[in-house]
């Protein structure tokens, strides 16, 4: 049996001195609830971290929702309730691969059977934790941990914690055996993970086979950044190649930054009836625990050095978190940008379409000339008759007076152009998010679509617009006296013509397309409208139709870009999570540095000086 290094040290925690506070951080404000203190600003932290969500489907939001995962269960395990405590049991979580033989050790150094080893694998289904019994009220009082449900009895739960006392086991210590870390069990790996962030010290088991397996070094760098304690037990060694193979682990330690962490070496050897190993071989390593244990300020040493690692890791992993949410506005922002441009573009193909005239043409143009060309305009104008007479050629010839046929005609006209600018918005839309992971992932194939319920509410819409400008022809003729002067049916006939004033930008100044297509009735309606209302206040009508018109239609146009919108609405985190976060973090980081946890001092006993690496 061996230990590597004659001056068992703290590993990878730089002193305090040495690290920086965030720039602002002394600048921020106390927690809100107005608990500056270490513990209440990780109640801060730990309520921003739960309040933001990655659900974008982004290359950052699986490793994030994992980090602030494993962050909160270390808040909730660790952090929160070591603090409350400093002075509770130091505890050792035993951590290794499977197979290593922790139980075995774990069983050994306690000298008592606590914990299920075998050649079956994965042997240990729920973690058990052993501590002398005088240290057991902290540990079932359920503060550390708290998500594991005590019991008394072994369990294949993972998710409890099988409590066990052991009289040869000092005061003040306990270890937990842990699930493997590399277990072909999804939750037992997860679980693993979880308790060793809930460490004071680790205590990682190798064997000669698997020192170099990549998963172990993976967790151990992760402890090395969080300024962890660990100590390394490398088992089952040859005795041929114990140096060698010490050697070579000790080298690998030290390039990762580890080379202080204590090394003991536990050759290949037999187990006695009770699957013990003799105490020889163990002795070492539990002589090493016993002068831990005995020694309250050393015990003290560990806890505040992997305390304040774990606390000093906390402001760059926070940091990452605050990133990726910055990245989820971003995306969400860029999506509804993509939907926006789309329909804006069917905005301004609308509003184009009421300037270039394209609207005047075919029925619309067709009804307009049959309208005004025969003389109905102009007679609706002159007398309260027209209605009656217009009713009753409607029932004698069987069909719409041209009045309601050019009301259906604007109408239709509408409804297509509407149809047409929708449809192509949604498209746009639906191919600018399918080109995007995060859009991808929100789409379904009926949002490539307009609405089914669209032609409908297009219908309504028109209609309505249609009697406000009838209204709007009462309100402005008022003045004139134009409604006390005729019949109602000569302001819808007044209101029809400021419809087919609003398909011309030039409101009735005939253009070369206007005469070519026949708008050159309309040169003749307009000079009634004019000598009614006076030439601006025809402009005024047309302009006034015209921006009512626009405004319901971007409305229309709106209800059809949420659909797509309120997708990204229910996703996007709120948009200062990435600050609140940052600030968060800053708060604990200030608070830590006040807090004068870390200390310089070497926190662990040295090792057995006698073959010393």
């Amino acid at each position: 049996m061996t230990t590597h290094g004659d001056s068992a040290t703290r590993s990878g925690a730089p002193a305090v001195a040495a690290r920086t506070v965030p720039p602002d951080a002394a600048e921020e404000p106390s927690v809100t609830t107005g608990d500056d203190s270490l513990p209440g600003a990780l109640s801060g932290l730990r309520a921003a971290i739960g309040a933001t969500r990655y659900p974008l489907a982004l290359p950052s939001a699986s490793s994030a929702r994992h980090a602030a995962g494993a962050l909160t269960d270390q808040l909730d395990d660790y952090l929160l309730p070591r603090l409350a405590r400093l002075d509770a049991p130091l505890l050792v979580v035993v951590g290794g691969s499977t197979g290593a033989g922790k139980s075995t050790l774990v069983n050994s150094l306690v000298k008592a059977r606590v914990s299920a080893a075998g050649v079956l694998r994965p042997t240990t289904r729920s973690p058990v934790l052993v501590c002398n019994p005088a240290d057991a009220a902290w540990f079932r009082q359920g503060d550390l941990l708290p998500g594991l449900t005590r019991t008394t009895e072994p369990s294949d739960d993972p998710r409890s914690l099988h409590l066990v006392t052991a009289p040869a086991l000092p005061p003040g210590l306990a270890f937990l055996d842990a699930p493997d870390i590399d277990s072909v069990v999804d939750a037992n790996r997860a679980l693993a993970s979880q308790l060793l962030a809930a460490a004071d010290l680790w205590l990682f088991v190798t064997t000669a086979a698997r020192y170099a397996d990549a998963v172990p070094w993976e967790l151990l760098r992760s402890a090395r950044g969080r300024g962890a304690v660990i100590a390394m037990v490398l088992d089952r060694v040859p005795v041929e190649a114990s140096d060698e193979i010490a050697a070579h682990l000790a080298e690998m330690l030290a390039a990762q930054d580890l080379g202080r962490a204590p090394l003991f070496v536990l050759p290949e050897t037999w187990v006695d009836g009770q699957g013990l190993l003799p105490e020889g071989v163990t002795a070492p390593l539990a002589e090493w625990f016993a002068r831990l244990a005995a020694d309250a300020d050393a015990r003290a040493a560990v806890v505040r050095q992997t305390l304040d690692g774990a606390l000093a890791a906390l402001y760059p992993a926070v940091e990452e978190l605050a990133g990726a949410a910055d990245e989820q506005v971003t995306a969400a922002d860029g999506l509804d940008e993509r939907v926006r441009t789309a329909y804006r573009g069917a905005e301004r193909t609308v509003e184009q379409g009421l300037r270039d005239g394209r609207l005047l043409r075919g029925e619309v143009l067709a009804r307009w000339q049959e309208f005004v060309g025969t003389g109905e305009f102009f007679r609706t104008l002159e007398a309260r008759i027209g209605r009656l007479r217009d009713r009753v050629v409607a029932a004698v010839t069987g069909r719409p007076a041209p009045a309601s046929e050019l009301r259906n005609a604007i109408e239709s006209q509408l409804v297509t152009l509407l149809r047409g600018v929708a449809s192509e918005a949604a498209e746009s839309a639906y191919t600018g998010w399918k080109a995007h992971p995060a859009g991808a992932d929100l789409l379904e194939p009926g949002l490539a679509y307009p609405s089914d319920d669209l032609p409908e509410r297009a219908e309504r819409m028109i209609r309505d617009w249609q009697r406000a400008v009838l209204e709007l022809v009462r309100v402005e003729g008022a003045d004139k006296r134009f409604v006390a002067r005729t019949a109602a049916y000569a302001v819808n006939a007044t209101g029809l013509a400021v419809m087919i004033a609003v398909f011309a930008s030039t409101a009735f100044i005939p253009t070369g397309l206007e005469v070519a297509t026949g708008a050159g009735t309309t040169v003749a309606a307009q000079a009634v409208l004019q000598a009614i209302f006076g030439d601006q206040a025809v402009r005024t009508l047309a302009a006034k139709a015209r921006v009512d018109l626009l405004a319901r239609v971007r409305k229309l146009l709106d209800a059809e870009a949420d659909r797509f919108l309120t997708r990204t609405a229910d996703a996007r985190p709120a948009e200062a999570a990435g600050d609140t976060l940052r600030r968060a973090a800053g708060r604990v980081e200030l608070a830590r540095h006040r807090s004068g946890l870390a200390t310089d001092d070497d926190t662990l006993p040295a090792g057995d000086e006698e073959g010393a690496r």
